[in-house]
């Protein structure tokens, strides 16, 4: 028989909260297509990876900057500025997370983030106060989908094959956590996700509403 998982495992990046360059570029570019140009061409999703591998914000920026000089104000504005890529929670999750710890779930986190980001917005979030443990990927240089940061976490962890729900928005990671022997599950939405956290057991089943005569 299967072991029953007996722990959560959470991304962060909209699974608990939700993250959008636009959010702080729409307050430094005013005119539309001019903002549309900037993020599909200097400060793009693309150019931000590096940091969730590792690279630091000073090296990253130096290199952006040489390519585009005229807008180098913006550019150097992303590091002190970055919080405001962050609105705030997925509606729901952070009542979701306190359901789960008020019932003694085990939480954990395993994040594709910036190091140096990350020092600065965990302050932000005491939701994570409740999680045993967080890896991310900025400090250990291990990025999701790469079976070797599934790995590491496992170990680190302490959770066997099946003894882990993992809940991602990315079909890839999620993937990469069923290989690895952990339940997997593809955020959506909070409701999608409490009925699936309480169809295996960590939370209470929600009965479904009557039927209207």
């Amino acid at each position: 028989m299967s072991p029953r998982p007996c722990a959560v495992v959470f991304d962060v990046g909209h699974v608990l909260y939700e993250w959008d360059i636009r959010h702080l570029y729409a307050r430094l570019i005013s005119d539309p297509a001019e903002l549309d140009w900037f993020l599909a061409n200097v400060v793009t999703r693309a150019w931000h990876v590096q940091h969730d591998a590792g690279r630091p914000f000073a090296e990253t920026s130096a290199e952006l900057v040489k390519q585009f000089p005229d807008q180098a104000e913006r550019i150097r504005a992303y590091g002190p500025r970055w919080l405001e890529t962050i609105p705030g929670p997925v509606p729901g999750m952070p009542e979701l997370v306190l359901r789960l710890a008020d019932a003694g779930v085990p939480l954990y986190a395993i994040t594709n983030f910036s190091a140096e980001f990350w020092a600065m917005f965990r302050p932000t979030a005491p939701v994570f106060d409740h999680f045993k443990d967080i890896i991310v990927s900025g400090e250990e240089r291990l990025m999701k989908p790469d079976p070797a940061i599934f790995a590491l976490a496992s170990t680190r962890f302490g959770l066997g094959p099946g003894e882990a729900l993992f809940v991602d928005d990315q079909p890839a990671n999620v993937a990469a956590a069923q290989a690895a022997g952990w339940l997997g599950h593809r955020f959506t939405d909070c409701v999608r996700l409490e009925a699936e956290l309480s169809r295996l057991g960590f939370l209470p089943e929600v009965e479904a509403p009557a039927a209207t005569p």
